[in-house]
């Protein structure tokens, strides 16, 4: 059974093949498909392979039985096996990102502005480790790390150059930043009330996941129970100001840095997601009322039959879990909407042309297994931050893919491959029994503390690395196939003045301020950490009176103290 666009006026659909009668299919066209079609009309009239063989919308078994319906059903619909839209890439294609930021705030504007200019549709942040840490470029543990993996971000003076000149009300937005994530939210809040656009038109992601830095990432800087609180937060406060923006992006991404399987990475992604939805719960909110913005993160890596089986395994078990677990109502409670990054541990410094085709096939794995966002790693990052020609290739990537291959002219090609449905659930049941594990243990934060998650992420990346060395998997250019005298690229350098010039730009924004209007705010911001007050309002008053990133996370770290692993 294949569906069709329609070509005539009196019929919603032309069937290729089969006349069906069939209830499901119907009920889906006149429901999900229909709201769909109307909401974002497909980017073509028709979809035509060369030669004007026209391509089905959506490929179905002949018989749509209980069993189909439980297991994969249909695109936009529960179980959401087969994507989440019920158009998918044919109304319109996922994000185009490229994760950016480095140097200052100026140098990674224009970055940012070039990459718009070439056809990026979404912008991804990256922060430097101090940033991410919570302290000022000028604070003795920032020494050495200012700008280099990274933009720094001292003061809301640095966002609006950030941000200087790119329409926040046109532009989604994407942050990597967890444990000072309230923080830098509030920052972009503000330069978005500058630009004149309200919170209701902002739309993004703000990844927030701190579970995952203490296991595989350790950008952490408050033990797990305050940093839950502020992550709650964020939600409560999100839910009726910031009504477009993804409170969240559960993040599988480092886990997978770090070695682990696919399927720990489904696992452990998914058990933080519990963690994050139960403690929202005890908070005193209702999952439909938050779980809409929850958003995910994955890794895409090589194999690429097994990635999209892990996506669609993913998408499956998250659904069970919200609707049989936590009773969500609405569908959309349900959704995995997620974004996907291509591998930063499998680029090679060897023969890095050959990453091309490594992130090539590893954005195809993420197209075909239904992701919303995609970054796309450039060439030369197993050795330096890219350069411009290098993150031009890596975007060409996802256009070439949603342009020329047809990839996304049909919605999820490989459903009722034998192969990838045995495979979806084969990731499915190792994940499930991994979440019983850590549950059995007591949960996320005690497998944290007890450090199971760490061990079998460890253990996962040992035996990984002996295949490495021992040539039973072969990395071509690596261990195999290597090329002697290679000519070494031309790479992006960071200059040594940045870490001057940022210093001196923070203390010229606390000359300016009135000082004492922070020191009030910052005794407020402490006063609600001390009590059970939501921090969103205290912290974006202490942001718009230019109190920076370190002074307001220690006073955080005054009341809830540091996380010592």
């Amino acid at each position: 059974m294949l569906l069709c666009p329609s070509t005539s006026k009196t019929t919603p659909f032309k069937w290729i093949g089969i006349v069906t009668t069939d209830k499901n299919t119907d009920d889906w066209q006149e429901n999900e498909l229909a709201a769909s079609l109307d909401r974002f009309p497909e980017r073509r009239k028709e979809f035509t392979l060369h030669g004007g063989t026209e391509v089905q919308r959506l490929a179905l078994p002949e018989t749509i039985d209980d069993d189909y319906l439980e297991r994969l059903g249909f695109p936009g619909r529960y179980p959401f096996t087969r994507g989440v839209q019920p158009t998918m890439y044919r109304g319109r294609f996922w994000t185009m990102r490229q994760y950016a930021g480095f140097s200052t705030a100026a140098e990674s504007n224009r970055r940012y502005r070039y990459l718009l200019e070439q056809g990026t549709t979404g912008l991804s942040v990256a922060f430097d480790l101090p940033t991410q840490i919570g302290y000022d470029s000028d604070d003795p543990m920032a020494l050495g790390e200012v700008g280099k993996v990274g933009v720094a971000i001292d003061t809301l003076a640095d966002m609006e150059t950030l941000f200087r000149d790119i329409p926040l009300d046109k532009i989604s937005t994407s942050m990597t930043i967890n444990s000072p994530a309230i923080v830098l939210l509030a920052m972009y809040i503000v330069v978005a009330e500058k630009q004149g656009v309200s919170c209701q038109q902002l739309r993004g992601t703000i990844q927030n996941d701190v579970l995952k830095e203490y296991v595989a990432r350790g950008t952490y800087i408050f033990p797990p129970k305050p940093s839950l609180r502020l992550i709650t937060d964020i939600f409560q406060w999100c839910n009726p100001n910031l009504p477009l923006f993804n409170t969240i992006s559960i993040s599988g991404y480092h886990i997978r840095e770090a070695g682990s399987t696919a399927a720990q990475e489904v696992a452990f992604t998914l058990a933080n997601g519990i963690t994050y939805v139960q403690t929202a719960l005890d908070a005193g909110l209702e999952i439909d009322q938050f779980a809409q913005r929850l958003a995910f993160f994955f890794n895409a890596s090589s194999n690429l039959l097994e990635e999209v089986a892990k996506f669609r395994a993913a998408r499956r078990l998250w659904a069970r879990i919200m609707k049989n677990r936590f009773d969500a109502q609405n569908p959309a409670s349900m959704m995995m909407r997620f974004h996907t990054q291509t591998a930063g541990n499998t680029l090679a410094a060897q023969q890095i042309d050959n990453n091309i085709v490594r992130v090539t096939l590893q954005a195809l794995a993420a197209v075909l297994g239904g992701t919303q966002s995609l970054h796309t790693n450039s060439r030369d990052e197993a050795l330096s931050l890219p350069t411009e020609a290098s993150v031009r290739t890596a975007l060409r990537t996802q256009q070439i893919i949603a342009h020329e291959s047809g990839v996304a002219d049909t919605i999820d090609p490989f459903a009722g491959s034998y192969y990838i449905e045995q495979l979806t659930d084969i990731i499915e049941l190792a994940a499930t029994e991994l979440i019983a594990k850590i549950e059995g243990a007591g949960g996320v934060v005690a497998c944290i503390e007890d450090g199971f998650i760490q061990r079998q992420i460890e253990e996962a990346a040992y035996e990984y690395q002996k295949e490495i060395e021992s040539g039973e998997r072969v990395i071509v250019g690596v261990n195999s196939l290597q090329i002697e005298d290679e000519e070494k690229p031309e790479l992006l350098r960071m200059e040594s003045k940045v870490e001057e010039e940022q210093v001196t730009r923070l203390q010229r924004v606390r000359a300016e301020r009135d000082e004492d209007e922070v020191q009030s705010r910052l005794a407020i911001i402490k006063l609600a950490a001390e009590s059970e007050s939501n921090l969103m309002e205290p912290i974006l008053d202490a942001i718009r009176a230019y109190g920076s990133l370190g002074e307001i996370c220690s006073v955080l770290r005054e009341v809830f103290g540091e996380y010592r692993d």
